[in-house]
């Protein structure tokens, strides 16, 4: 991360960080099909008055670029190009639905959670959601066993969440959610059958990489 991050950067100057604290849950107001397969979707929430167009947004999980902005910047307006509607669950939002909101880390904030692009790499199921208020917990199937790793960290629709159990050869994975996680967050309302955003940790990705390179090397190397 550059030293010189700051919230209102303009996007794609700066490689923006989130890291996985909801800040806030949007309401989806409006859904409205543009130009070239574009779709705007427009949301309300009091946190969007400290933006501005041209700041990035992490709308459940997926960074995203304010387009405009009205009722004095409670109401931005984010596009949606066909390449995030193909590779999240954004393609899905209707108005009336909730979403989890995070503004860019800035340089000096406490990291919380862990760092996080905004770059969803999966659409994930959920197999399973419930449990008690000690044990509540969402089964998750998702398709890179690599990535995931038990104690490690995963972002579930912007959240950042710690791996509970991992079972790689199942190709899926459990988080406990905390009973204010759900009532802060989206995920609360996540049933069987539901679709989620999901982004691997990035060290996790890193490691797998670097090991696939190493074993790619001749013996001896």
């Amino acid at each position: 991360m550059r030293q010189g991050l700051r919230r209102g950067a303009p996007a794609g100057r700066l490689s923006l960080m989130f890291t996985g604290l909801v800040a806030a849950l949007g309401e989806i107001t409006e859904v409205e099909r543009v130009a070239n397969g574009v779709r705007r979707i427009a949301v309300r929430a009091e946190l969007l008055s400290e933006t501005r167009p041209g700041d990035s947004v992490a709308v459940s999980g997926v960074c995203l670029t304010a387009v405009s902005r009205a009722e004095a910047g409670r109401l931005a307006h984010f596009d949606l190009a066909a390449e995030t509607l193909a590779r999240s669950t954004l393609e899905a939002l209707r108005p009336g639905a909730g979403v989890n909101l995070e503004l860019p880390l800035r340089a000096g904030d406490r990291l919380g959670g862990h760092f996080v692009q905004g770059h969803v790499d999966a659409v994930g199921e959920i197999l399973d959601a419930g449990g008690t208020d000690e044990d509540y917990r969402l089964v998750v199937s998702h398709p890179e066993p690599r990535w995931i790793v038990e104690k490690g960290s995963v972002a579930l629709d912007g959240v950042s969440l710690t791996v509970a159990a991992a079972q790689p050869a199942r190709r899926r994975f459990e988080v406990m959610l905390i009973p204010h996680t759900r009532e802060v967050t989206t995920l609360g309302s996540l049933r069987s059958g539901g679709r989620i955003n999901i982004e691997y940790d990035i060290l996790a990705k890193y490691v797998a990489q670097a090991a696939a390179s190493l074993g790619r090397l001749p013996p001896g190397s």
